[in-house]
């Protein structure tokens, strides 16, 4: 029998693919972005438009992506259980095949991968995946509580002794040789950035977990099941995540990108962490209610194919963009505004969801997708390989 999916989990993925693609982009093409440095001299609609970048989806969609991967992992083990096959072997090969797609990515297209922190801290929901949905709920809180309050404790030191992060030109003029020079210093940069990577994974590492324990706490209770949440509890908790999200956010921006001083960047950071779950919590309540909405049909049918995608599509956003930016292909590393970049980021977005809906009506699995579950199963998928 087949598992059946999760209209939600799968549109909820879809729509997290577009923040992923706006952060990353600008990652990819921005050598001050990279560096975690203002630009100076950018064009006025250019700082407004990074300014939206960082307040409205900065650290707010690999909290969603990591709170769908939880969910997920409990619709893994029902899966395996409904197969009669042994979870652990099972988990612990997909986890190797996340790794190691990883690792490639980091490697040849872009050092700020996410698969490797899934595949090293997925073995974490492995260890903890009897607990019970209040304890993980719980572990979620304090672990995510104690990173922020430390971040901004940290970030508030930073402000009071006049701290600035500074202006590294010569690490972007680096960068910006060697991403404009042949695939040679391409590769090189990249394995040159990649303790970065591995650094990346043990920054993000709390936030990553307290993610997946709350995933995980939401699919023990199936809570994206569609009458499971009512809708003023989707509601409440939208309004909530706004009221304190939003004023978290701004701050965040205005700390990263101006009008504030630079000596607040590091306070901004621990802000925009502490209250980015806020925003992520209502960003995926606003969807859920526009899904029991009038326009929800329509909407699943727009996003939910990308989200059943989404390896693929996540892989497939950074060819793209690497080719767009390094000596792969344009070498447009740092000579393309903002502005232009969503416009093309926009044009990216809407092309993988049409691609997506049109692959799915012929195959089951994106390509991606297939060559995890095959590493995941160890052989080709099967008809019972849905989930």
């Amino acid at each position: 029998m087949a598992v059946q999916r999760l209209p939600a989990v799968d549109a909820l993925r879809g729509f997290a693919l577009l923040g992923i693609l706006v952060v990353n982009s600008t990652q990819i093409m921005n050598p001050y972005m990279s560096e975690g440095i203002r630009e100076p001299g950018a064009a006025f609609v250019d700082e407004i438009a990074m300014w939206l970048v960082t307040a409205l989806a900065a650290h707010k969609f690999y909290l969603l992506f990591s709170f769908l991967f939880g969910y997920s992992f409990t619709l893994q083990v029902a899966s395996a259980d409904r197969d009669g096959v042994t979870f652990v072997p099972r988990y612990l090969r997909r986890s190797l095949g996340l790794l190691l797609l990883g690792m490639g990515h980091a490697v040849l297209l872009y050092n700020g991968d996410i698969l490797m922190a899934y595949g090293l801290l997925g073995l974490v929901l492995l260890c903890a995946r009897r607990i019970t949905p209040g304890a993980a709920a719980r572990v979620a809180g304090w672990v995510y509580g104690a990173f922020g309050v430390i971040l901004t404790a940290a970030g508030a030191l930073a402000a009071w002794a006049g701290e600035e992060s500074g202006t590294n030109q010569a690490e972007v003029a680096k960068a910006v040789a060697a991403y404009r020079g042949d695939a040679g210093t391409v590769l090189q940069a990249n394995l040159d950035r990649l303790p970065d990577a591995v650094l990346g994974i043990l920054i993000m590492a709390p936030g990553v977990l307290a993610a997946f324990f709350l995933g995980l706490a939401a699919g023990k209770r199936n809570l994206l099941a569609h009458a499971r949440t009512n809708r003023s509890q989707l509601v409440r908790i939208a309004t909530i995540g706004l009221v304190v999200g939003v004023p978290g956010a701004v701050f965040f921006a205005s700390a990263s990108q101006g009008p504030l001083g630079e000596r607040w960047q590091f306070l901004g950071i621990g802000v925009g962490m502490l209250t980015a779950p806020a925003l992520s919590a209502a960003y995926a309540c606003l969807l859920l209610l526009l899904l029991r909405s009038s326009w929800g049909d329509r909407t699943a049918r727009l996003l939910a194919p990308a989200g059943r995608m989404a390896l693929t599509n996540y892989l497939t956003q950074s060819v793209i963009m690497a080719f767009v930016a390094t000596a792969y292909g344009l070498s447009l590393y740092g000579r393309m505004g903002t502005a232009a970049l969503m416009v093309l980021v926009a044009a990216i977005y809407g092309l993988q969801l049409a691609i997506s809906s049109a692959w799915l009506r012929r195959f089951r699995l994106g390509p991606a997708e297939w060559l995890l579950r095959a590493v995941t199963l160890a052989g080709p998928p099967g008809e019972r390989a849905r989930s």
